[in-house]
């Protein structure tokens, strides 16, 4: 299943979870023929997409899948041919207060399936005549977004996750609404740098989409939160769903409690700094509506969202792509899956997890929300097992014919292994450090395949020049070259690449650097209080004197220095080891700066090192002494370098 819901808030540190094997329906031994007859046993085909049908799969789906991950709660709704088919509320929305999830009651956080609301309104504007989808964003801003490499960035770009803007966490999600700050004042505080050249590279983006839904509320005249709720809520009779945040009072009341897992605390209600790419609570009878509105080419009863030819414009991709290979179809995911059609989008803040899925040539679609991350991240395995069982049941495929590898398969495999990139990163800001880190990695292996470390337990076969196919499934891998760098294009994720690591930024060697010059540094710390140790009980007298000792004392002073320096680095770096993203606000601001300033630590150790070095090849000294002073002049250059390249030291407040 598509990897789309990696694309959401909180997907910067998503572990996907598996679980066992799919329940799929077993055909029932054939009975034993007659001797004289030969009759070839009859292979029954999918059930009936039925509301029966359908209710008793997901009861005995949904309870153990919830229980099994600790969950606490779930909604999901299907509709078939303009109508809700079925529709249900699984396990607690508040354990401690017993409350059963109610699909019609129960608001739920739906993080970036938020999306939709903002690309529909973006069409209709389109329809409207006020937007155009070629034309330069800055045409409809009362700010400047400087291009890069000249080309100017449009809606369309903006649709298909190709503005080059670089990621960012800072403001992404809070808890105290006194920092939440309005969509103007966060675009134009929280400007994220374009790492690539417009319509070149995909990298999702927050900030792309909540400069569409700014553009939105500036063409229109109207509040984005207002203008959702005048234009799209209001005709589909959605009364159970908002952008506004906190809740309104009405809806409040009903909001389903977040949860880490089941088994722990409720989090604190989570203010989305990037409205229109996630600020979205809503129920599941409510999506009911709005999935029927998109199927029927934006008609749900009387109401009319989208003109039918605007609709099928939103649902086509602006680019065609290439066969076999998810896309984007104007803000939905477009895929084939099991030879059919489908356009959705998933979301996610911390605790809360959505997908939405249409088959519009089946004219049916299906809903899924969760709300509890669940124990080991659960929850990423619940759904994408749950869309997948949903598919193979009602719309199987057909057994997948896997082509031969061609002839230089094994030396391309070769050729293609290293360390890649995604294009969906931090670079300018110290979040880059995550970055330069942790890489996929892509692995010959010894038939001629290649594993990536990302796409946990498949290989790919090169069946084409530079096109590798999921062995025994249809996933596949393209390689493209973009300014002079190779690209490696996964079917299942439209929204960024894999790109190869130069030398300098290549994840093992870094962590090869971090881990010697650290253990390196800790050595020579523990190193001064012991010798002074050992020289005061056995009353010995320094070795050096003059310069070499002053040299010795200060390279000591530095490995205590630099390892302060990454502590202090690490305190600020930890929340996002337990994907506290709400941390990361202007509150911090005081103390990134401190760390910025102290880059005058490993600056000044790294010259200490170069200093000592230099006086330990004078003739008076040993090769034992320079053997030290070297191993301790390079681990002191290799922090230097971890923090120049993972952009320590830069003093950009915005990342």
């Amino acid at each position: 299943m598509s990897r789309r819901w990696l694309a959401g808030l909180g997907g910067l540190l998503i572990a996907a979870a598996a679980f066992a094997q799919r329940d799929l329906p077993v055909a029932p031994r054939p009975a034993t023929p007659p001797a004289e007859t030969s009759t070839a046993p009859v292979v029954p085909g999918p059930p009936p997409l039925t509301a029966a049908d359908v209710g008793a799969w997901l009861d005995g789906f949904m309870p153990g899948s919830l229980q099994a991950g600790k969950i606490a709660g779930a909604q999901v709704v299907v509709v078939k041919d303009g109508q809700v088919l079925f529709k249900k509320g699984y396990g607690m929305a508040d354990v401690a207060a017993k409350t059963p999830m109610n699909v019609d009651l129960t608001t739920m956080r739906i993080g970036s399936t938020s999306k939709l609301f903002t690309w529909t309104a973006v069409m209709q504007q389109v329809q409207a005549g006020k937007i155009d989808l070629d034309a330069d964003i800055n045409r409809y801003l009362d700010f400047h977004v400087e291009p890069r490499g000249g080309r100017a960035i449009t809606m369309n770009d903006l649709m298909r996750h190709r503005g080059g803007f670089e990621e960012g966490i800072k403001d992404l999600l809070t808890t105290d609404p006194k920092l939440l700050k309005t969509t103007e004042r966060y675009l134009k505080e929280n400007r994220r740098p374009q790492l690539f050249t417009a319509g070149e590279v995909p990298a999702y983006s927050n900030y792309g989409t909540t400069l569409a839904g700014y553009i939105v509320q500036r063409v229109s005249g109207e509040p984005f939160d207002e203008y959702v709720e005048r234009h799209i809520l209001a005709p589909l009779g959605m009364a159970h769903t908002t952008l506004r945040q906190p809740l309104p009072p009405s809806l409040a009341r009903n909001a389903s409690k977040g949860y880490r897992q089941s088994d722990g605390p409720p989090a604190a209600f989570e203010l989305v700094g990037t409205p229109p790419a996630g600020a979205v609570s809503t129920t599941g009878g409510d999506m009911a509506a709005f999935m029927i509105a998109h199927l029927q080419d934006g008609r749900y009863g009387n109401a009319q969202i989208l003109r039918p030819d605007i609709a099928r414009l939103m649902h086509s991709p602006a680019v065609a792509p290439r066969p076999g290979f998810d896309t984007l179809a104007h803000g939905f995911f477009r895929a084939e899956r099991n030879g059919r059609v489908m356009l959705g989008h998933g979301g996610d803040t911390v605790v809360f997890h959505t997908d939405l899925e249409l088959l519009p040539q089946e004219q049916v679609g299906i809903y899924v929300s969760f709300n509890s991350r669940g124990e080991n991240d659960a929850v990423y395995g619940a759904r994408e097992r749950l869309i997948d069982l949903f598919m193979d049941r009602y719309f199987p495929a057909s057994t997948p014919v896997m082509p031969p590898a061609i002839a230089s398969a094994s030396a391309d495999a070769a050729a293609l292994a290293g360390h890649y990139e995604t294009s969906r990163r931090v670079q300018t800001g110290f979040i880059g450090i995550f970055y330069l880190l942790q890489q996929d990695v892509v692995s010959a292996n010894p038939d001629g395949t290649v594993s990536v470390s990302s796409i946990v337990g498949k290989s790919f076969r090169e069946v084409a020049p530079r096109l590798w196919r999921e062995v025994g499934g249809t996933r596949q891998l393209a390689i493209v070259e973009i300014d002079g760098r190779r690209n490696i294009m996964d079917s299942n994720n439209p929204v960024q690449f894999m790109r190869a690591a130069p030398l300098s930024r290549n994840g093992r060697l870094n962590t090869w650097i971090a881990g010697l010059s650290v253990a390196v540094l800790l050595l020579t710390a523990i190193a001064w209080p012991l010798a002074w140790w050992l020289r005061r009980r056995y009353r010995a007298k320094p070795v050096l004197t003059g310069r070499p000792l002053l040299a010795k004392r200060l390279v000591r002073a530095a490995a205590w220095g630099d390892l302060t320096y990454l502590a202090g680095w690490y305190i600020i770096l930890a929340p996002i080891l337990k994907i506290e993203v709400q941390v990361y606000n202007s509150s911090l601001d005081g103390w990134i700066r401190l760390l910025q300033v102290a880059q005058i630590v490993p600056i000044a150790g790294a010259l200490v090192g170069i200093w000592n070095l230099w006086l330990s090849w004078k003739p008076d000294r040993n090769w034992g002494a320079r053997v030290r002073a070297t191993v301790v002049c390079a681990a002191l250059i290799g922090i230097l370098w971890l923090a120049w390249m993972g952009k320590l030291t830069s003093f950009n407040l915005n990342y």
